[in-house]
């Protein structure tokens, strides 16, 4: 086993360091769900001739229907209402495929088995909506003026997460006015709008809207000038946030709503900001094998972290590191965000997530960046400033409750779960998770020396402990999903001393042995995160088998039969190509947004066989 398991970490060391770019960073595609291809292609069809990119985001788009006529976001889903009607409708749309096509016809079938247009997600509306092809809907009947609310007040525009703000902006802009675009060739959907009626809203989001309304009725100002100065505060929101790129906050879903809400706004197509942001958006495609896919924001910033410290582990190739230092040094972050308003004492020194991103830092990708800078720092003393900066900075970002949030904190308001949104439970806030705090809680033990009676450390340990799920597992929201969330918890736990026999500790790792496939190795659906519990996959994923084995390799600090079956199983699985090895085991919103990030099948196998030699010395 200890052969085999060397042999792969050479082979898959020596691929790596062949996609090393000159600069030192590593660039692997971002898979996300088709969303924001259509987007890409509705945007690039309406406002360039950029038919050769047009061409080739379709091509690739149809590649992706299934027999029975429908768009999935992941293999073992029986179609997806609202990725069928988006790709149908940008198809169509381009001239790709006409009406009469069998696909299409096809498509149409489902999505009329499905429900039609009113079943689908608010997001799917809203691009209908923008296109003349659906009322808008409920769902985006937010006043403007809640931009206005203070921040100190019950309930703002600043309760939100970062992430549901840079999203809420452009949206609330082009619902207040009710935009539509008017070009040739929109498709006719209004024949797949089911005899129904739009869905209401429930009491509790009635209730919202009403709590809001009357703390508007308490702003200073005439009707009239409290409308045009909230309307003029989202557009600054959304241009003061622009990246160097063009981008806003470098995401395309937010730079596309933005530039849709611009329009409304009164700005020209023609206008530089509007051209920038296509410019940036190009810079998101990524070539594939089949045409290219539209990346909501490029990895490059969090692969080539996560590689560095992978190469750097025993048996280790620090030359890639090397390489890969002054990249992630000239990433990290040096101005103020919005974080700064959870902390207005703390400095800038986090990363993000894309290289373009340079005020959006998140929590991930700084403990990531850390772990890669570490190896290296009594060799190049310079670094320690860098470190430093960025270690206080994930220290700021803690919860009151001992948690780590993704990119603010305390960004928790429970009435924010009742905005008439679809997934507004999850995107409009920012809590503390087992993912981010038992990564985190495992790179401040084992890499920046914390130990565990540090108050932080304590708090963390707590946290987790009182979030565990009753069947021993812990909820992982940026990964799929229990078996994330549980790796990143035990890692976590263990680094901060917690033995074998901890009751925590030892419920958690009965239920990954509890749930390991007969081959050895570990594969969860992406209905977990719908379902609110683990569902197996059926078979084994690399990814979510080497998370598997680090947990429990970081607990036992030994071989165990079940390990050595896993790892069995994670070989194999690096010889495979079927769609196992393309599931996404990365996640973003439930139900609606998953990842297959290119780099996964080689960054924590990596990081595992190295984990597992290591104990074998």
């Amino acid at each position: 086993m200890n052969e085999a398991a060397a042999k792969a970490i050479v082979e898959i060391t020596s691929a790596v360091l062949s996609e090393q770019a000159g600069d030192g960073h590593y660039s692997y595609c971002f898979e996300n769900s088709l969303s924001t291809d259509v987007s890409m292609i509705l945007l690039l069809h309406s406002f360039t001739k950029d038919v050769s990119t047009v061409n080739s985001l379709c091509t690739r788009l149809a590649s992706l229907q299934q027999e029975g006529g429908w768009w999935s976001l992941y293999h073992d889903e029986e179609g997806n209402l609202s990725a069928t009607i988006e790709a149908s409708f940008a198809l169509l749309y381009t001239g790709f495929y006409k009406k009469d096509r069998p696909e299409i016809q096809k498509a149409f079938h489902f999505i009329r088995s499905q429900g039609g247009l009113r079943s689908a997600h608010s997001m799917t509306k809203m691009m209908l909506a923008i296109y003349g092809e659906y009322d808008w809907p409920y769902a985006f009947h937010l006043p403007v003026h809640i931009i206005l609310l203070p921040p100190a007040s019950p309930l703002s525009f600043y309760d939100f997460s970062s992430y549901a703000r840079v999203h809420m902006a452009p949206i609330l802009l082009l619902s207040d006015k009710g935009f539509r675009l008017s070009k040739p060739g929109i498709p006719d959907f209004h024949t797949l709008n089911n005899r129904m009626e739009e869905k209401g809203m429930n009491q509790r989001s009635l209730s919202l809207l009403s709590h809001i309304k009357r703390k508007i009725l308490n702003l200073a100002g005439t009707p009239e000038q409290l409308y045009w100065t909230a309307r003029k505060r989202l557009e600054s929101y959304m241009l003061d946030r622009i990246e160097q790129d063009g981008t806003l906050y470098s995401y395309t879903s937010s730079t596309v709503y933005m530039i849709y809400a611009l329009l409304s706004c009164g700005y020209h197509e023609s206008n530089p900001v509007i051209q920038r942001a296509i410019s940036g958006l190009k810079t998101h495609l990524f070539p594939l094998k089949k045409g290219y896919h539209m990346q909501n924001s490029p990895s490059a910033v969090w692969d080539t972290a996560l590689i560095t410290h992978a190469l750097s582990l025993p048996p280790s190739s620090k030359a890639g590191g090397t390489k890969a230092l002054p990249f992630l040094l000239e990433h990290q972050h040096y101005k103020y965000g919005d974080w700064v308003m959870g902390n207005p004492t703390l400095l800038p020194g986090g990363w993000g997530f894309s290289k373009s991103n340079s005020i959006h830092p998140d929590l991930d990708d700084t403990t990531a960046s850390l772990r890669a800078l570490s190896p290296f720092l009594r060799s190049h003393p310079p670094l320690t400033s860098h470190y430093t900066r960025g270690l206080n900075w994930v220290m700021g970002l803690q919860n009151e409750d001992g948690g780590w949030p993704a990119f603010e904190k305390g960004k928790t308001n429970p009435i924010l779960r009742y905005v008439p949104m679809d997934g507004a439970e999850h995107a409009a806030l920012d809590p503390s998770t087992a993912d981010l705090t038992g990564r985190t809680l495992e790179f401040l033990c084992t890499d920046a020396g914390l130990k565990p009676d540090h108050p932080s450390v304590r708090k963390a340990v707590r946290w987790l402990i009182d979030h565990q799920e009753k069947d021993g597992s812990w909820y992982g929201r940026w990964g799929v999903c229990y078996i994330y969330g549980t790796w990143a918890a035990l890692t976590g736990m263990a680094a901060a001393g917690k033995a074998p026999g901890h009751p925590t500790v030892l419920k958690a790792v009965e239920w990954l042995q509890s749930i390991q496939n007969h081959d050895g190795g570990w594969g969860e659906s992406c209905r977990s995160d719908q379902k609110g519990t683990y569902i197996p996959l059926g078979t084994s994923t690399p990814s979510q088998t080497a998370w598997a084995l680090d947990a429990l390799l970081s607990v036992y600090q030994k071989r165990t039969p079940f390990i050595d079956k896993g790892i069995s199983s994670l070989l194999h699985q690096l010889k495979n190509n079927d769609w196992s090895t393309r599931y996404p085991t990365g996640a973003g919103l439930p139900g609606n947004f998953y990842i297959h990030y290119h780099s996964y099948n080689t960054i924590w196998p990596l990081i595992t066989l190295k984990k597992y030699l290591m104990l074998n010395e």
